[in-house]
């Protein structure tokens, strides 16, 4: 794709990126096919081609508009189309590039802004989360019943083993998980504990930065970045650390980028290469584990099936970090039968604050990916990102899990 683009950005870190990126396509129109929006709304203005020239003609001079900024405010930036471009463009990328160009063009006004900037401070913030989500459970009856569904009840975390081995990583807490979901980094610890490995968290780091830099606070979002490799950085400067374990694939996605995002900082650059390198999902940690787990789980009783479960593959997980089948293949060892998703590549609707801010499209997303999640019948639905695992447990008399949950129950039941 030829580019032209204006003097403002032509020469900025971010135009040479966005350059780079709008050459690689080459308008083939694949991504279109894999698109959730595009499926539901027909409009090539809400596909990946068509965003993409929106993109290309505000950094190119023509003025954004208040229909630019909706078209690329129905994107779910759920990746997609990443998977199936030929061209290897990085649509996510540059969405971010033009989304912050067009947020400065065309500022949010009214109630909307409002929303927007409630969202940056509470979301992102575990203590004021936590204290909100405390305050809903307690006048959860009283709410109306489309904000109740967003007032889960939150499992007890149960033992988090002390710290004993030689072996350690350190688990990202986050902002929402923490209280709404305590079960998963918990559970994660559990069964690391059992295959030679302590999990730890480290209190001073928090929010990942996906909310604020997702919610065009790019600034704010690589504040969080580096909070978080400052939390983290003594342990690894020591070496007492092999990895940095993200349960919630989301946030797992936001911290690998970590290198991307503050390429351009002398003072972090090489820091956040090394913490986006050191960045896991459970499902690469326990694959790396793979003889081991398999030997625990032999004493627990697999392959024998222990249950029919249906599994959502976070757009994060499976689009984002390129992790795909690995989860199935745990599961399956562990003696789960797994349910055929039709369509699993497509994104239930949940993305972030997407849910949030474009309901209608979120609740039909929802909507479709249960109906393919449900077909076969399963006991359980289980995914890989607290987002998902709320959004998808709201509309669904389904149980629905983090998949690490299953595996520690299979252990736990053995001792």
């Amino acid at each position: 794709m030829q580019t032209h683009l204006a003097d403002f950005i032509r020469e900025t870190p971010e135009g040479r990126e966005a350059e780079e990126i709008l050459r690689k396509c080459v308008h083939c129109g694949f991504c279109t096919a894999t698109c959730p929006t595009y499926q539901l709304l027909g409009d090539e203005l809400d596909g990946p081609r068509g965003r993409i020239y929106l993109i290309k003609q505000v950094l190119e001079g023509t003025p954004a508009t208040e229909k630019t900024r909706l078209h690329l405010d129905r994107c779910l930036t759920c990746r997609a189309c990443e998977s199936t471009c030929p061209s290897g463009v990085e649509y996510g990328r540059l969405a971010d590039i033009g989304r912050h160009e067009v947020e400065r063009q065309v500022p949010r006004r009214g109630a909307d802004r409002l929303f927007r900037e409630a969202l940056k401070g509470l979301v992102p913030s575990s203590g004021l989360f936590g204290a909100a989500m405390g305050m809903g459970r307690l006048f959860k009856p009283l709410l109306p019943r489309v904000l109740a569904g967003k007032v889960p009840d939150a499992p007890p975390a149960g033992h988090w083993p002390p710290p004993r081995h030689a072996r350690r990583m350190i688990a990202l807490a986050g902002c929402v998980q923490p209280s709404m979901r305590p079960s998963i980094n918990a559970a994660t610890a559990r069964v690391l504990d059992v295959l030679g490995i302590s999990l730890v968290e480290q209190a001073a780091a928090g929010c990942c930065g996906a909310v604020r830099f997702h919610l065009h606070d790019q600034d704010g979002g690589r504040d969080d970045a580096r909070r978080n490799i400052d939390a983290w950085w003594p342990d690894i400067a020591a070496g007492e650390v092999e990895a940095i374990l993200v349960t919630a694939s989301g946030c797992g996605v936001q911290v690998k980028d970590y290198g991307h995002m503050l390429r351009d900082d002398p003072a972090y650059a090489g820091k956040a290469a090394r913490v986006a390198a050191m960045a896991r999902d459970p499902a690469e940690v326990l694959a790396a584990e793979a003889a081991a787990l398999q030997d625990v789980l032999a004493g627990c009783g697999a392959p024998r099936s222990v249950g029919k479960i249906a599994f959502h593959a976070p757009c994060s997980l499976q689009h984002g970090q390129k992790v795909r089948g690995v989860v199935e293949g745990i599961l399956g060892a562990a003696g789960y039968t797994l349910t055929p998703v039709a369509d699993a590549h497509l994104c239930c609707g949940s993305a972030g604050t997407y849910s949030l801010l474009q309901p209608s499209l979120s609740m039909q997303l929802r909507a479709n990916k249960l109906s393919a999640l449900e077909a076969d019948r399963p006991e359980r639905i289980v995914s890989a990102n607290i987002g998902c695992i709320e959004h998808l447990g709201a509309g669904s008399s389904l149980p629905v899990q983090h998949w690490i949950e299953l595996i520690d129950e299979k252990i736990t039941k053995r001792t």
